[in-house]
């Protein structure tokens, strides 16, 4: 059976950099537009991972996360996530 989500120039691997945890809405979580989420830890992991909503779990990591992820500090990283999408 193939990966649902090959690995390529635009699926990554997870850089646990937090920028989509912190710069989308995810209604599922009443959490606002470049906001982190309440369950995002200082390391940047989700405390709920294991119970996280579907949403989180239908992310795939992209080109924008190589993007992001050398930034250094979350403000940065969501910034520059919200600036790609034109939300800045």
């Amino acid at each position: 059976m193939a990966e649902p989500y090959p690995a390529t120039f635009w699926h990554r691997d997870c850089t646990l950099c937090g920028a989509c945890c912190a710069a989308p809405d995810i209604a599922a979580l009443n959490k606002p537009l470049g906001v982190p989420c309440q369950h995002l830890d200082r390391g940047c992991r989700c405390a709920i991972y294991e119970s996280r909503p579907q949403v989180c779990r239908n992310y795939t990591p992209d080109w924008v996360c190589g993007e992001v992820a050398p930034l250094p500090t979350l403000e940065a990283r969501v910034r520059r996530f919200l600036e790609i999408y034109g939300l800045a």
